[in-house]
């Protein structure tokens, strides 16, 4: 058996919010951790206040879209026993009002980042016949609502890589979960809601970080599906799936209240 601190745990977008909350809850757990990020500075910060706590970290700057950055990355690190992917972006906006910028940022981050990250550690997991990939994904990819067209069709994207990698996977006893929160009071909304219409409006249903990152690394190693949280919202995903027009006329003003 290998131990926990034994596994090698690799977190992108760790610098803040959910990525260093489960950077937090990983060390707690004993796991070897390797913390990527754009800003060093506070990855380093971060480093030391769980290097403070006992745990073992690495940290590397790097930005998931630069794929040749990520490569010599992934070649540094070396074996790699759980990908978190938890790196994102998002910008609410109307479809017709949304920038190009904003639009390709999403997608290179949230799709081909994700994507690109895997890829890294896909070879290696099947040779070894064991790993584990886990993606942060979002209600956002289960149910679109207005002002969030880029957003939830990113999200969308990486559910359907997540499920047919996991199908894949499975031949080689690799395990590949699909982790799709509600909102999360993090930074993330700072740029996602900059006028703060969402975090208004949902403030009392938005997710802790901290809950977040205990269900997601309580799945490591297990061959977890996906993991939805809260669980009224993952009920009414799949209700919506059932359902879609008369949940959405149900569900019209409370959707547009971003």
């Amino acid at each position: 058996m290998v131990h926990n601190h034994q596994k090698v745990v690799v977190i992108t977008g760790a610098s803040s919010g959910l990525g260093a909350e489960l950077a937090k809850r990983a060390g707690s757990k004993g796991f070897h951790l390797v913390l990527l990020a754009r800003r060093l500075d506070r990855l380093k910060e971060l480093q030391q206040e769980l290097l403070d706590k006992g745990a073992s970290v690495r940290v590397f700057e790097a930005d998931v879209t630069d794929r040749q950055r990520m490569e010599q990355v992934f070649e540094e690190i070396g074996t790699v026993d759980v990908l978190i992917n938890n790196a994102g972006v998002g910008f609410f906006t109307w479809a017709h009002e949304s920038k190009p910028e904003e639009t390709k940022q999403m997608i290179d981050v949230n799709v081909s980042g994700l994507i690109g990250c895997c890829e890294q550690v896909i070879p290696q997991m099947m040779a070894r016949r064991s790993g584990h990939i886990i993606n942060i994904a979002s209600q956002a990819g289960k149910m679109a609502t207005p002002k969030s067209a880029v957003y939830a069709a990113t999200k969308h994207a990486v559910l359907g890589y997540t499920n047919s990698l996991r199908m894949e996977m499975s031949r080689f006893g690799v395990f590949v979960t699909a982790i799709n929160p509600g909102p999360i009071a993090t930074p993330f909304f700072n740029q996602a809601d900059p006028e703060g219409t969402y975090v208004k409006n949902a403030g009392r249903f938005m997710l802790k970080p901290d809950k977040v990152a205990e269900k997601t690394v309580a799945v490591i190693g297990r061959p977890v599906r996906e993991v939805n949280l809260p669980r009224w919202m993952a009920a009414g995903s799949r209700i919506h799936s059932l359902i879609p027009n008369t949940v959405e006329k149900l569900g019209r003003n409370a959707f547009f209240k971003k």
